[in-house]
C-alpha cells in the first residue's frame, strides 16, 4: 500500500486480505474498539477500519501490547470465518477512502488471488530447536579420536605441564562442537523440510522463554504447513525433543506473516 501522506487526513487501517468478496461488518473489535469492516473487489476483500491517515504512535509497552493483540484478534476472526488470510503487519495505514483500497485490490488482484491460493488451508508455525552444549561435548570426548588422544595426554601430565595441551583440547572441542551442531542442524532442517510447504530460516534470534535459558539455539524456522501435515511434523519434532540434550519449541498456528508480501507493496 502507499505510505501515509500528512496532506490527506482520511485513511484506512489494514488488517488482512480475505479470499471472499463478502461485504461484512465485524463490529467494534479493532484497535481502540474501532469498527472493523470489509472493502471488496470481485471475490476478495480487505479487512479494515477507518482512521486518520497517520501512523499509530505507541506510547508505552501496555499500549503496544493492547494494540498488537487487537490487530491479531481481528486477523484471527477473519481467518476463522474465511480461512487463511493474507495478514498485514501491525501499523499498516493507507491514505484515502474505501475507493482507494478498492482500487488497490483491483490493481493487485492477480497477485493477491495467487497468494491467497498459495496459503489456502495452511498456517504458519514457529520451530526453535535448542541443545545443551555440555552434553554434545561429552559425546564428542568419547567419539572424536583426536579429542580422546588429547584428553589422555593431559591426564598423564602434571597440571602445569598440561596447560598447552589443555588449551589445544579446548580449541579443538570448540571447533568440534560447532561442526557437530552444524551437521545436526542440517539433519533436522532436512527432516522438517519434508513435511512443510515452505520454510524460512530466522536469522534474528527472538526472545526465548526462561525454560530454554542456558541452552544454545541451533535452529529457528518459520514454516508454512498444510493442515494435513501438521500432525506428521509434530511427530518429527517430538522425536528430536526426546533426544537427550535437545529441546524443541513448536508454536502456532499463526496467520502466514512470513510468507506474504503485503508489507512490501
Amino acid at each position: 500500500m502507499t505510505e501515509v501522506d500528512a496532506g490527506i487526513r482520511e485513511g484506512r487501517y489494514l488488517y488482512s486480505v480475505i479470499n471472499s468478496g463478502t461485504g461484512l461488518c465485524f463490529g467494534d473489535i479493532g484497535i481502540n474498539d474501532a469498527k472493523v469492516f470489509t472493502i471488496s473487489h470481485e471475490d476478495i476483500a480487505a479487512v479494515v477500519h477507518s482512521c486518520q491517515a497517520e501512523a499509530y504512535r505507541i506510547q508505552d509497552d501496555r499500549n503496544a501490547k493492547d494494540w498488537i493483540l487487537a490487530h491479531n484478534y481481528v486477523i484471527d476472526c477473519a481467518s476463522k470465518q474465511f480461512g487463511t488470510v493474507l495478514p498485514f503487519a501491525f501499523g499498516t495505514v493507507t491514505r484515502g477512502s474505501d475507493e482507494t483500497v478498492r482500487n488497490w485490490l483491483a490493481d493487485n488482484y492477480s497477485k493477491l488471488k495467487s497468494e491467497l491460493e498459495t496459503v489456502k488451508n495452511k498456517a504458519e508455525y514457529s520451530v526453535q530447536i535448542f541443545c545443551v552444549q555440555d552434553k554434545i561435548a561429552k559425546k564428542l570426548e568419547s567419539s572424536d579420536e583426536e579429542l580422546k588422544e588429547l584428553k589422555e595426554k593431559m591426564e598423564e601430565m602434571s597440571k602445569g605441564a598440561a596447560y598447552l595441551v589443555r588449551r589445544q583440547f579446548e580449541l579443538k572441542m570448540k571447533d568440534a562442537i560447532a561442526v557437530e551442531i552444524s551437521m545436526l542442524s542440517a539433519d533436522f532442517y532436512s527432516k522438517i523440510r519434508e513435511h512443510v510447504y515452505d520454510l524460512k530460516v530466522e536469522k534474528k534470534k527472538s526472545q526465548v522463554p526462561e525454560k530454554y535459558k542456558g541452552m544454545e539455539q541451533m535452529v529457528a524456522l518459520s514454516c508454512l504447513v498444510s493442515e494435513d501435515r501438521v500432525e506428521k511434523l509434530g511427530e518429527v519434532l517430538d522425536g528430536i525433543n526426546n533426544r537427550d540434550g535437545f529441546a524443541v519449541r513448536f508454536t502456532g498456528p499463526w496467520a502466514p506473516f512470513s510468507f506474504t508480501g503485503l508489507e512490501k507493496d
